[in-house]
């Protein structure tokens, strides 16, 4: 996502959480796309990606090669601006609540599917207790966890993914929290009261699906229908997909591009020289290789930028392996990184040494929520190291076709530096393989897991990740404390209040260090010749709706 076109919140007194916006869904003046994008255009431009993890289903979806894919075929509730991420009205017209438990949405009259049927309340209704439905397997089925019935859509399997035990089944298959009142009136109950919920209604896995998806979904998946920007036409896989602007798109501004080839490289090396020949149009994170000595400003004079997001990059833990039980011992590997020193050596400085996990410009965030953990001292980290009796060596995997093998190896090093023993990357050749093996609880080393927020929130980089059974806990962490806290913060009656209670769960879960936060995100990206009006979003995407080309 991450994100698109959009303007500021506009507050209302008559209520403590209402988004509305002018008729279109957007906040600039780009009419039928020819002020803000340009003239449209039959042109397709190419942008770098991954191949997807799964089919393209928005609530099974929470990686970003298929991300990118989602977020050009749906138009989500609510989108986000391409420069700050502020939230704002897209599909809907308006989202009102006096208690910030129950919500009425009303949708926005003539939005329309890819087949040509109209956008209504019941298409969320249907998607979101279809995600939320266990038995369904969607990656991200706890993004609904507020809203009243989840409980009895939704069970958790008594001994995690890795485990012999399976899910009891359900009580029920809808939520009670969800109703359609009529086609343009969907009203949401939630179980407590959340504030965060109308900011949350942007990401990817609250996309309406068409009746079509539910008559035949195998038929869907081989030919998604969506409500976006650009509708599907072709898909190689390891190759590429390609995706056509939908011209019936009621959004603002409207692209002026004919279409978009997601293109999938086997490594981020091979991308960056497509796109300094102008092979390739758009790549949104440079090799280190272009970085050293910033040689990429020079391969891409004017057509480059650097730029920080709303990221943040992790090593994570498979907390189903006995072997990373020990806390001091997840503790002594992250006090042995020397984080500055890979920042200067790979990145040129251009990675900010994490000091918490939640990264900067983040709505809730507080400075240096790691402390000491964070901080480089090799010899603390040889006494927790020792204490912890881990057996060597350690050993970091990530996919190697997205450029992170140089700070991964750089990594290493610091870490057999400051505790004398070895430490070995280890790769996997693509990120649906890297991805695949996460998800089945196959992992046995520290493995990378970068996170881009979903939506402007420190909520979003706390609940996903590191509530028992949340839809990124790949590391299967639990704590009840923990969940507690979190659990406060959502149901506080303010969102300040909520962020002081999200702030004192962070502290605790870095204590707990099921994850250790490595550097905050920026990126260097860099375009083709004749793309013009370049904006990339704090969500590390290009912003589809603004860019022309010149040919």
């Amino acid at each position: 996502m991450r994100a698109r076109r959009a303007t500021a919140w506009l507050a209302l007194p008559v209520s403590v959480a209402l988004l509305t916006t002018a008729c279109g869904g957007g906040g600039t003046d780009g009419g039928d796309g020819a002020d803000a994008g340009g003239a449209p255009t039959d042109v397709t431009i190419s942008v770098n990606s991954t191949e997807p993890e799964n089919p393209l289903v928005p609530g099974n979806t929470n990686e970003t090669g298929g991300g990118k894919v989602i977020d050009a075929l749906f138009s989500p509730l609510v989108e986000y601006n391409p420069e700050t991420a502020e939230p704002e009205n897209l599909v809907a017209e308006s989202i009102e609540t006096t208690d910030s438990r129950v919500y009425t949405i009303t949708i926005r009259d003539g939005w329309t599917f890819h087949d040509g049927t109209p956008v209504t309340a019941q298409n969320f209704v249907n998607a979101w207790n279809f995600t939320a439905y266990s038995p369904n397997g969607q990656q991200n089925g706890s993004f609904f966890s507020q809203i009243q019935g989840y409980a009895d859509v939704h069970t958790e399997d008594p001994d995690g993914a890795s485990g012999p035990q399976e899910a009891p089944q359900p009580a029920a298959q809808e939520m009670s929290g969800l109703r359609a009142v009529d086609d343009r009136t969907l009203e949401v109950t939630l179980s407590e009261p959340f504030a965060v919920f109308p900011t949350m209604l942007g990401y990817r896995a609250f996309a309406p699906l068409p009746d079509s998806f539910f008559a035949d979904q195998a038929a869907w998946e081989a030919n998604p229908i969506g409500n976006g920007p650009f509708r599907y036409v072709s898909r190689q896989p390891g190759v590429n997909i390609e995706v056509e602007r939908y011209e019936e798109w009621p959004g603002d501004p409207k692209p002026s591009i004919g279409g978009v080839e997601f293109r999938f490289y086997e490594s981020a090396e091979a991308a960056y020289a497509d796109v300094v020949a102008s092979n390739l149009d758009f790549i949104e994170v440079i090799p280190p290789s272009g970085l050293a000595g910033n040689l990429y400003e020079t391969d891409l004079a004017g057509r480059s930028i650097s730029k920080t997001y709303l990221g943040v990059q992790r090593l994570g833990f498979p907390l189903y392996d006995a072997r990373y039980q020990d806390p001091r011992l997840r503790q002594a590997i992250s006090m042995a990184i020397d984080r500055e020193a890979v920042n200067q050596q790979i990145f040129g400085g251009t990675r900010p040494p994490a000091d918490g996990l939640v990264a900067p410009n983040v709505p809730g965030r507080a400075e240096n929520q790691c402390g000491e953990l964070c901080t480089h001292n090799p010899e603390r980290a040889r006494q927790l190291f020792a204490e912890s009796g881990f057996q060597g060596p350690i050993e970091l995997t990530s996919n190697a076709d997205s450029g992170n093998a140089e700070w991964m190896q750089a990594t290493c090093v610091t870490i057999t530096n400051s505790l004398g023993v070895p430490c070995n990357f280890v790769p996997v050749p693509t990120f649906g393989e890297f991805r695949t093996a996460i998800n089945a609880r196959e992992m046995s080393q520290l493995y990378r897991t970068g996170w881009v927020a979903d939506y402007p929130s420190i909520e979003n980089f706390l609940n996903p990740m590191y509530r028992t059974g949340a839809s990124t806990n790949d590391g299967e962490y639990s704590n009840p404390a923990v969940d507690a806290k979190l659990a406060e913060a959502d149901a506080a009656p303010s969102i300040e209040a909520g962020n002081a209670l999200y702030q004192e769960a962070e502290r605790m879960i870095i204590q707990d260090m099921p994850a250790i936060p490595v550097y905050f995100q920026s990126f260097q990206a860099g375009w083709s010749e004749r793309m013009q009006n370049v904006t990339v979003t704090p969500f590390r995407e290009l912003d589809l709706e603004s860019v022309t080309v010149s040919e």
